[in-house]
């Protein structure tokens, strides 16, 4: 049997790991997103998340327990954010590799890595080294990942 795979963060606020990702991965999106609007943008017919959470009845303290983002362009896996109490205390043991110069002539692989390195930076990661070709950074809340 051939099982789909999901990647799952466990983190401490939700929303903003959650848009971190949907920065970093372009291609996808909330479910209920309008495809024709801004990654993360409520649904059709709400000014905000917050209004659509209303509509639905969705508890104030529930809101940002967990989040889904889903390949909009692709069969890349789902990813999940889950909220838990504490936050991240060692190296991870799992981690996303981020594929920005696949395919590139060697001579343009570290400009496409640095390149994605500062627009990461602006999103709010942070970096921790560059080993053997390889850029490792950290999302809004620690996770390590790695830009190829």
């Amino acid at each position: 049997m051939v099982y789909d795979i999901h990647i799952v963060f466990d983190c401490k606020d939700v929303d903003k790991v959650s848009r971190f990702w949907l920065t970093a991965l372009e291609g996808y999106n909330y479910p209920g997103s309008p495809p024709d609007q801004p990654p993360g943008s409520p649904p059709e017919g709400f000014a905000s998340w917050e209004a659509w959470a209303d509509a639905n009845a969705i508890p104030a303290d529930r809101r940002y327990a967990v989040r889904t983002i889903i390949d909009t362009v692709g069969s890349r896996p789902d990813i999940f954010f889950i909220a838990v109490p504490e936050g991240k205390v060692v190296k991870n043991r799992v981690h996303l590799d981020i594929k920005a110069s696949d395919g590139l002539p060697p001579d343009q692989v570290r400009g496409r890595q640095e390149a994605e390195a500062e627009r990461l930076t602006a999103a709010g990661a942070a970096m921790v080294a560059r080993v053997e070709g390889i850029v490792v950074m950290q999302d809004v809340e620690g996770n390590e990942f790695c830009i190829t």
